[in-house]
């Protein structure tokens, strides 16, 4: 069976760092990934992939990679689910993150200036979620 996942994209957020109760480290964040094509208006459209990162990478990772930075990663796609608090059953698909690359200068990775975001701005008012 196959299943990788390569991705380029930029981090809508700052990655969220949490650790398991025996100390693993894991992080989450969310990839906007631009489509090939435009819409109707002649707009690009993005996806929103959740992402998980675990170990010593999940660590870099937040360390190092902020809010609008490019980076490229490899992994896999995973699925799972849950009984929220009211008793309903929550599908969630991941990318489980298995590498990454940052993919924009050292400026854009310290996150220095509108000039470091590329020109994506990301606000809370664009997120599906």
């Amino acid at each position: 069976m196959i299943n990788n996942v390569t991705l380029v994209g930029r981090m809508t957020r700052d990655a969220e760092l949490r650790f398991t109760p025996s100390n693993q480290a894991v992080a989450t964040f969310t990839l906007a990934v631009n489509r090939n094509f435009k819409n109707q208006n002649g707009e690009r459209e993005a996806d929103f992939i959740n992402c998980v990162i675990w170990r010593q990478a999940a660590e870099n990772l937040a360390n190092w990679a902020k809010k609008g930075a490019l980076i490229g990663i490899t992994g896999r796609i995973q699925t799972r689910n849950y009984e929220n608090e009211q008793g309903q059953r929550v599908y969630v698909t991941e990318v489980v993150v298995e590498n990454f690359q940052f993919l924009g200068s050292r400026a854009q990775q310290q996150g220095q200036g509108d000039a470091a975001q590329g020109g994506f701005d990301i606000s809370d008012d664009d997120l599906p979620f």
